[in-house]
């Protein structure tokens, strides 16, 4: 750590990189998206050299800004790590103090409880939905949010209550399409993808996930139609939907059975 707080403090001084110079925590915000994004990748190939790599590459953004904010006598690289390492340590009384807890749901509700706690002190608090950035991806967000309201027992006690949820919103959908107002579809249509996030999560499924799967498989598939279509000499805009709907089926058989998903 040491050297890399070094090395990046002498990107940023006097004789450094140009580049480096000129970022500002503005120009930065897009760079801590697309690394953390590259290390969610890295850990779905199960490559460690890449999850180590990808990994280093995210730490950079977070030494790069505790630089920035050193520059400007805010904060350092040192006040980032500790004050982690107090909140850590504050919010794990069943470590490191007296607390028992009985499960992980136990230590969840406690972590929540002091969350709030802190953030009263600090003029907060109001709202057990606070802390979810409004950046998130939306179904990860929505995610995140219902399982906040969660903790306080706002919930269904059951995923089949939270399943028929998703019915109900898509009556409303139907009901929305038949009408001509665009408005209210695209509100029914957003009511149907929260539902959807909240049984992902009743489930244990990472909505962003689940999705990120399917568009994998939708990427898999449209190019063996692709391919096959070259092969067999058609033109893309030649070929007809029953043709195309045929190789779709055919690309499903083929990964399904070499364990690529359905």
């Amino acid at each position: 750590m040491e050297r890399l707080l070094g090395i990046m403090s002498r990107l940023r001084g006097p004789g450094g990189c140009p580049w480096d110079r000129e970022q500002t925590m503005d120009s930065l915000r897009p760079y801590v998206l697309e690394e953390t994004y590259e290390v969610l990748e890295a850990m779905q190939s199960g490559d460690p050299r890449a999850h180590c790599e990808e990994l280093g590459d995210l730490l950079l953004q977070i030494v790069f800004q505790a630089e920035l904010a050193s520059e400007q006598r805010q904060f350092d690289f040192a006040d980032v790590a500790e004050a982690i390492s107090q909140k850590l340590v504050y919010r794990h009384p069943h470590v490191f103090g007296g607390a028992e807890v009985k499960d992980s749901a136990a230590v969840l509700q406690q972590w929540a409880a002091l969350k709030r706690k802190e953030k009263q002190a600090r003029g907060g608090g109001k709202s057990v939905l606070e802390g979810v950035p409004r950046e998130l991806p939306s179904l990860a967000r929505a995610e995140r949010l219902t399982e906040k309201a969660s903790r306080i027992g706002f919930d269904w006690p059951e995923v089949a209550g939270a399943r028929a949820k998703v019915d109900e919103e898509l009556a409303e959908l139907d009901e929305a399409l038949a009408g001509d107002d665009r408005r209210r579809v695209e509100e029914e249509l957003g009511d149907v993808l929260f539902a959807l996030a909240n049984v992902a999560r009743k489930l244990s499924i990472p909505p962003e996930e689940a999705l990120r799967g399917a568009v994998d498989r939708f990427v898999a598939r449209f190019q063996y139609i692709e391919e096959e279509l070259e092969r067999r000499g058609i033109p893309h805009a030649g070929a007809s939907l029953e043709e195309m709907e045929a190789l779709w089926q055919e690309a499903k058989r083929k990964f399904s059975q070499e364990g690529k998903g359905s």
